[in-house]
């Protein structure tokens, strides 16, 4: 009796295996659907992968499973697809060969260390294994550091506004350090010489931070080395989360990278629906990336530049014009060789791109100058720009190039009515177009102009006499002050325009324009304690503005909360400091300073128009070490995470409507993988940069 109840026990447990195994999804001809199961059952909240490399260019689509372990990959062009699965706590599935159409049940394969499993974290995990130096060691306190370094410059020059400003750091290919390099601090000292980034390295970590992170940065990768592992292990996707979809498409080159991309207006997100990408590759080249996402093709624009218009590296420039040292990749070759330098693009109304690129060299026009009769040049006169603005027509192929006198950085079109494309990047001044008037009369000289930064510091609600950065407040005049914009953002509500300023701790800086540049006034607002080291920025349409933090937060900065007069002698950037809330990233952080975040975060971003299927004006924020985006909703972070290849890394994106009745396939976010070492990505030496679309649907076997 005994053994038949346990002979009927066993066929129970393999009859509910079976049912585990073959439970139906519900697919469609252009879907790959399944289940996937585990020694113990349904295997919930790990990623389907299907590749292929038959298209032109190389396509992955990526989805999660449900409570039930099922999944469904839609929409697939006809192709021959490699479908496996990744998942923490697991080693990859094997490969299966598949076609759309096609159900695939896969079995899991569970780790079978704690170091196999840890091969698949986001780079965060790794990240924060890196020890910092004692607290007691800053502000002079240790011959080791700068007296002039405190805790949170140390942070931001190893976070977002150093090294993490341009790559990821954490992921194999930087936890793990060459042979030829050597180990240690040695090793470090060796690889932030390479290639025509070297000396941008070795001024931040031996210039600005005296060569100290060296030996922690050291420290680290010799214990990864001798198998440490990450004290923390990443969750599953949850809720939400497994309703993602991302789509990879691969395009450029594998030597060049891209910076960002854009895909529509920003104040109408339909516009360019189902159209093109472009990407912007900053110092890498001057050859335009175009990706097709209907056809699955990749091609390209060369941006002309003037006669006689130098390299956009060297002195002035965040990359050289030869590399320091050899790179363990390229060698010495040089595989950077801008001239136009084209940071990043908008759309506007009409479906034409504006680019923060130059034409010309950087000597300015006459009408710039001291001497001339423009009104901004009256004001504050501009000898030299490094990067200016041009405009191409996808239509019809024109490519203009716009002298203007400001230097760029970003740019974001206004909602006036003259269409202003607001710029940043201007150091002492921020620089705009009248577009309309451009467009109507051709002329370049009076359609721009810029502004210095003034404090109205007497109160007086108009701008008078000033005085200079290096001079003290005086109660009876304004105040000039340097607060370059780094990001730029016109807010719908009420005309102004703010911009994030990067130094420590950082602030934004609220700017009203005024008739005309003789009447602009600003304002400024320090990031308050804990918070330090703004980036990038975005703002929602109720006005309150959203700010990448190198401490680790996602700041949120709503003027009207403010209670102490916004202008005034006491008004220079302490004044508010109620006006800030600051929302802690996900993942862990740096032991022994406390409850903190490592994510740094490059860029932050307001989905206004609910392009991604949230609700409109959630703010969202490049994951740079969470391998995706992280989007803040009803106070919690909800995490769009790439699993593969490990290492993405974007440094801004867009949204886009393609079919507002379309549902959640008419819909998403589009950003590019934009580190600098796209070699550093899963996959290695030819990995070539990505361009990622992420959707949203109602479940995770949406059709």
């Amino acid at each position: 009796m005994h053994a038949l109840r346990s002979l009927m026990l066993a066929v129970a447990a393999i009859a509910i295996g079976s049912s585990f195994a073959l439970a139906q999804v519900d697919i469609g001809p252009t879907d790959i659907g399944g289940t996937v199961t585990g020694p113990k059952g349904p295997e919930a909240g790990v990623w389907v992968i299907a590749e292929t490399r038959d298209l032109p260019i190389r396509f992955i689509r990526i989805v999660v499973t449900d409570d039930q372990g099922r999944y469904l990959v839609p929409d697939l062009p006809q192709a021959s697809y490699d479908v496996w699965v990744r998942g923490y706590g697991l080693v990859d599935s094997n490969k299966v060969r598949s076609a759309p159409g096609q159900t695939i049940n896969h079995t899991a394969v569970i780790a079978p260390t704690p170091q196999a499993a840890a091969q698949y974290y986001p780079a965060i995990y790794w990240y924060t294994m890196m020890r910092l130096p004692p607290a007691d060691a800053f502000n002079g306190k240790s011959e080791e550091i700068p007296a002039s370094v405190s805790l949170g410059q140390w942070l931001n020059g190893i976070k977002n506004n150093g090294c993490i400003g341009c790559h990821q750091i954490g992921q194999l290919s930087t936890r793990t350090i060459p042979t030829e390099f050597g180990t240690g601090a040695d090793g470090w000292l060796r690889r932030i010489q390479s290639g025509q980034a070297g000396e941008l390295m070795v001024n931040i970590i031996a210039g600005e931070l005296g060569g100290a992170p060296l030996k922690y940065f050291g420290d680290w990768t010799d214990r990864v080395a001798k198998g440490e592992l990450p004290a923390t292990q990443p969750p599953r996707p949850q809720g939400v989360e497994r309703n993602i979809v991302v789509t990879l498409r691969d395009w450029m080159n594998e030597k060049q990278y891209l910076h960002d991309l854009i895909a529509s207006d920003r104040r109408n997100p339909t516009v360019n629906a189902y159209g093109p990408l472009y990407g912007s590759p900053e110092y890498s080249s001057d050859d335009m990336p175009i990706l097709d996402p209907v056809r699955n093709t990749a091609t390209s624009f060369h941006l002309p530049t003037a006669p006689g218009t130098p390299e956009a590296l060297g002195p002035g420039h965040a990359a050289m014009k030869e590399p320091l040292q050899a790179s363990h990749y390229w060698g010495m070759e040089k595989i950077w060789n801008t001239k136009a330098n084209n940071h990043n693009s908008m759309f506007d109304e009409k479906g034409r791109l504006w680019l923060s690129a130059t034409g010309q060299g950087p000597d300015n026009p006459d009408f710039c100058k001291k001497g001339s009769d423009h009104p901004s040049a009256k004001i504050f006169p501009l000898e030299r720009s490094n990067r200016r603005v041009t405009m191409f027509d996808p239509k019809t192929q024109e490519y203009k190039a716009i002298a203007t006198c400001f230097g760029t950085h970003h740019l974001q079109f206004g909602y006036d009515a003259n269409n202003t494309l607001w710029t940043s990047g201007g150091g002492p001044v921020v620089g705009w177009i009248n577009t309309k008037m451009l467009d109507e009369t051709g002329d370049q000289v009076k359609s721009q102009g810029w502004t210095p930064l003034i404090l109205d510091t007497n109160g007086n609600g108009k701008r008078d006499e000033y005085v200079e950065p290096n001079q003290p407040v005086d109660p009876t005049k304004d105040k000039r002050i340097v607060a370059g914009f780094y990001a730029v953002m016109p807010n719908v509500t009420d005309g102004s325009v703010w911009g994030t300023y990067r130094a420590y701790p950082g602030a934004i800086v609220r700017l009203n324009p005024g008739s005309d540049p003789n009447t602009t006034l600003a304002e400024i607002y320090n990031v308050p304690a804990p918070g330090f080291g703004a980036r990038g920025g975005d703002i929602d349409k109720k006005g309150v503005v959203w700010v990448s933090l190198a401490s680790g937060h996602l700041g949120a900065f709503d003027r009207s909360k403010c209670k102490a007069p916004l202008n005034g002698p006491n008004a220079t950037g302490n004044h508010c400091p109620e006006g800030w809330t600051l929302y802690q990233y996900p993942g862990p952080g740096f032991e022994g300073i406390g409850r903190n975040s490592a994510e740094s975060s490059y860029y932050s971003w307001v989905d206004q128009h609910n392009t991604f299927g949230l609700g409109e004006d959630v703010p969202m924020s490049t994951g740079n070490l969470n391998d995706g985006i992280l989007a803040l909703k009803d106070e919690t972070w909800i995490t769009l995470r790439v699993p593969y290849p490990l290492g993405f890394y974007a440094k801004g994106f867009d949204g886009r409507i393609d079919d507002p009745k379309a549902g959640w396939k008419g819909r998403g976010l589009w950003a590019a993988n934009g580190d600098r070492t796209p070699w550093l990505i899963e996959g290695g030496k030819g990995s070539r940069p990505l361009a990622a679309h992420f959707q949203l649907r109602p479940d995770p076997l949406a059709r």
